[in-house]
């Protein structure tokens, strides 16, 4: 019996609806064919989006979406996708399968997604090899709302109205594909971009500003995985001569990290797999949690008081490709492994909600950990997408004191996984909500929950679960999804048995 403890009367930190967020980038078919089918496709659609897949993501109650990059951003130039599309510049994508960008897709077809599914903007800008002026430019284009060149040929394109645009990401992956800089290099040169992304409507941009609701978060870009070094560098320099105001130059610092189960070169397959393989997978999952907490803590040394949001803004699974397909869209199944790596995730960021205030799987369609899966007219919800459907109650509630008893499972001592993840909040309408993973391939696990500071009388969940490669496919669409799972409580106590390799949502109301 694992014994199962939540305090609701301790509140910790708030967990930021943005920790559910989406990442969308020019890449395979994740926009075009995904998202986007265009105005004149027999694929029913609104302004282009397809209206299946819109609905879909409502359904999960999406709360940011990140775009246009990922190592695209920084070779992408926004004036080549505005103004008609006859006349938008074609380009090759270079980074992904060197196919062509039309461009059909820019700052308005975005806009507009982002509209159709009520969800915030999040816009990453071109340091890498774009200039200043160019991303000021972007930023006014998008936001301000007098008279302007920027304004006027945004109404000019058919929006005379500004946009809201609540996160910026100045540079992706600088370290990297975004140009191979060094964290002193890079941070200066942010410190430099960031004062021309205008707070055209927040006041001077300072802290006084942030609660204003134009008030733009920018977003730095932080480490690969565990490069402590980029981190302390790019830290140390962004808070160099301006710790008294540093909340008007940064408000976030990325981090990015993909599990890889037989690592970066092999990737191994979405699909068949073993369950040494499993366990290994989410070994390498738990890894993020001692990410976490390395970055935060040399965070905590120069915000103390977390003002500095860490924003996983890239997360996920990453396989070899599917069979068949371009090796440069990075298209991918979705198994149970998949879902047991998506709770882990998700919980993870809940516990560390006081220092990680935003979040994107990559990506929502067609690449990698994808929520959804599309083949022309067809639509699958993967169970990655149920598991965002079992967690969404946790959007904006306030984490309470939980823990659980666990015991280590796996076939290698290098690979043990601990049985059981949880994590547990009370939403703003009054709500206990709790959220369980069970890792163990084969083993069903019996929970006694014990409920403090909360006088719980009716008690409601969900379930996923199935076999380890059980995955939903256009012809059987199915396959996995969420039930009803019947338990009862008694006493502020319940007690149940969680099945092996299943996601639990349960809601207690008072």
């Amino acid at each position: 019996m694992a014994n199962y403890y939540i305090n609701a009367a301790v509140k910790k930190s708030k967990i930021n609806k943005e920790i559910y967020g989406h990442f969308s980038e020019h890449l395979g078919r994740c926009i075009y064919e995904g998202i986007y089918v265009g105005e004149n496709s027999d694929i029913p659609n609104v302004n282009g989006m397809r209206c299946d897949v819109v609905e879909a993501l409502k359904e999960i109650r999406v709360p940011v979406l990140r775009w246009p990059g990922g190592c695209f951003a920084d070779e992408y130039h926004w004036k080549d996708g505005i103004g008609p599309k006859e006349s938008r510049k074609k380009m090759i994508n270079t980074h992904w399968g060197g196919v062509v960008e039309d461009n059909s897709f820019g700052t308005h077809e975005y806009m507009e997604l982002c509209r159709q599914l009520g969800c915030e903007t999040y816009v990453n800008g071109n340091l890498g090899s774009g200039t200043v002026q160019e991303m000021s430019e972007w930023v006014e284009y998008m936001t301000f709302e007098g008279v302007s060149p920027m304004a006027d040929l945004r109404a000019k394109n058919g929006h005379p109205e500004a946009w809201k645009v609540d996160f910026f990401g100045v540079g992706n992956e600088n370290w990297g594909c975004g140009g191979n800089m060094t964290p002193e290099f890079y941070a200066n040169e942010y410190r430099r971009y960031q004062t021309y992304v205008r707070q055209y409507h927040a006041g001077n941009g300072m802290e006084q500003g942030i609660d204003n609701p134009s008030y733009i978060r920018r977003i730095a870009c932080g480490p690969n995985v565990a490069d402590t070094e980029w981190t302390e560098g790019v830290m140390k320099t962004l808070f160099r001569h301006c710790e008294a105001r540093m909340h008007g130059n940064a408000d976030g610092l990325s981090l990015h990290y993909y599990t890889h189960p037989e690592g970066w070169e092999i990737k191994g397959s979405a699909t068949d797999f073993d369950e040494k393989t499993w366990y290994k997978t989410l070994a390498k999952t738990l890894y993020m949690e001692e990410l976490i907490r390395m970055h935060s803590a040399i965070m905590d040394q120069y915000d103390p008081k977390k003002k500095l949001g860490l924003i996983v803004d890239e997360w996920g699974t990453w396989y070899t490709v599917e069979p068949g397909t371009n090796p440069g869209f990075l298209y991918q199944q979705n198994t149970m492994r998949d879902a047991l790596v998506a709770c882990l995730n998700l919980n993870i960021f809940n516990k560390h909600s006081d220092r990680v205030k935003m979040a994107a799987i990559a990506q929502m369609v067609n690449v990698l950990q994808s929520v959804i899966l599309t083949e022309g007219p067809q639509m699958v919800k993967t169970p990655t997408w149920h598991v965002f459907d079992l967690f969404k109650e946790h959007q904006d509630a306030q984490l309470v004191e939980s823990r659980i008893e666990t015991e280590m499972i796996g076939e290698e001592e290098e690979w043990m996984v601990p049985n059981l993840s949880e994590s547990a909040s009370v939403s703003a309408d009054g709500k206990l909500q709790i959220t369980l993973g069970n890792l163990s391939v084969t083993e069903d696990y019996p929970v006694s929950t014990q409920i403090t500071g909360y006088a719980g009388r009716k008690v409601s969940a969900r379930i996923l679960t199935g076999a380890m490669r059980d995955k939903n496919t256009f012809e059987a669409p199915d396959t996995v999804a969420s039930r009803e799972f019947e338990l009862t409580i008694g006493n502020g106590n319940l007690e149940f048995t969680i099945p092996a390799c299943s996601v639990l949502h349960i809601t207690v109301e008072e």
